[in-house]
């Protein structure tokens, strides 16, 4: 393909993998409001979020390859109408069960959708596609909790009216699709693609495990700030309107977009180490801002936290990928997101546990004092490594 055919299905896939992302933390800024509506609990709070991580996770893990069979096109059709389906659930809902139904069918649709989308981006140009792939998902993740806290300040019934939008959008990406070209060859095997398929070559096993305390901190951050923060923020500040805990989560999600971008041209060690530090000094931060009270406070240490949170995911990644050959590389990523929505899940529901029983200050302040311990263990590791690596070169 010439330049401008590639550039428009760039385009298509590119809005519909930020659409995906965009309508999976939609709920985060009405969270309070169903909890307000329907009085659960922090801990059911916290299941109603993590159920959809655990979806997503077994939909990477067992639909992942089904595109190398069937085409990239039909699986992303599917996944668009899955995801619309449960956009439905979610304009049904009336108890938290219905919720736990629609995160749990919008997991397997983002999970099945995102890395189809991302492998039809990598087809049409594999220098800009992983560039697309590094930054995309954080500015869906931004757009989405921004626009559905607009939707809950200044639209009517928000609850309803944040999902009909998506499905519009939701729509339009399919329409789209129809007309992109499809950059996979059908070919036998989708059953046995099922399978799914986890393993950390031996050579990367090393640098699997030296990045992997930072990949939980940073995964454990992001599962807080997507469920709980704006309870926090509400809490903490004493204050009535959404647009503060919105804004909070989009401040750590955009930022955490623009140190990826700002960060390509850098070693993928001098990204872990600029990931740690401002990752651990923005979360210290965000717990004095908590322990103030001052919303303008959290939402400048979330930058901070946010550029930790970019600077480090990529670091992780670029550290250990060029490690694999092109035929583990499929393994290797299966096991790096079993680790990433692991630490993004489970630690959450616990955290949602110990608000329940103890309070959301409490519980916050914990849970940020052990992602600060993993990064400072993360970060001891790192210093290390950039020291092995400059003496050889020194000599």
């Amino acid at each position: 393909m010439s330049a401008s055919d590639v550039r428009r299905p760039m385009a298509v896939h590119t809005f519909t993998l930020v659409a995906f992302i965009a309508a999976s933390t939609a709920p985060t800024p009405l969270y309070r409001l169903y909890q307000a509506a329907w009085h659960f609990t922090p801990t059911l709070l916290t299941v109603i979020f993590a159920v959809y991580a655990f979806a997503l996770l077994a939909a990477l893990l067992f639909g992942g390859r089904l595109s190398d069979h069937l085409g990239r096109r039909p699986v992303i059709a599917a996944a668009i109408v899955l995801d619309v389906l449960a956009m439905g659930v979610f304009l049904a809902a009336d108890s938290p069960a219905w919720l736990i139904a629609a995160r749990t069918l919008q997991g397997i649709a983002t999970g099945i959708g995102m890395s189809t989308l991302a492998a039809a981006i990598l087809d049409l140009d594999r220098q800009r596609g992983a560039t697309i792939n590094s930054f995309a998902p954080m500015i869906g993740l931004g757009a989405g909790a921004l626009g559905s806290t607009a939707m809950v300040v200044l639209a009517p019934a928000p609850m309803q009216s944040v999902y009909v939008v998506l499905i519009g959008l939701l729509s339009l990406a399919l329409i789209l699709t129809r007309t992109t070209p499809e950059t996979a060859e059908r070919k036998p095997g989708a059953l046995a693609s099922l399978r799914p398929y986890v393993a950390v070559p031996q050579r990367a096993r090393p640098a699997f495990m030296a990045v992997s305390p930072l990949n939980v901190a940073l995964w454990m951050l992001g599962g807080f700030y997507l469920s709980l923060m704006p309870s926090l923020v509400a809490k903490t500040t004493h204050s009535t309107s959404p647009w503060i805990g919105g804004l909070v989560v989009t401040a750590l999600m955009l930022s955490g977009a623009a140190a990826v971008l700002q960060g390509l041209n850098h070693p993928a060690i001098r990204s872990l180490q600029r990931g740690a530090v401002l990752l651990a000094g923005g979360l210290v931060l965000v717990l004095i801002g908590a322990g103030i009270g001052s919303g303008a406070w959290l939402l400048g240490a979330s930058v901070i936290a946010g550029a930790g949170f970019g600077a480090s995911f990529l670091g992780a990644v670029r550290s250990i990928m060029p490690l694999a050959e092109p035929h583990e590389r499929s393994r290797l990523m299966a096991a790096f997101y079993i680790q990433s929505y692991l630490a993004f899940s489970v630690p959450t529901i616990a955290v949602g546990y110990v608000a329940q029983h103890y309070g959301l200050l409490t519980a916050i302040n914990l849970y940020g004092g052990i992602i600060v311990a993993l990064t400072l263990a993360a970060l001891v590791w790192i210093v290390m490594r950039a020291h092995h690596v400059r003496a050889p070169a020194a000599t």
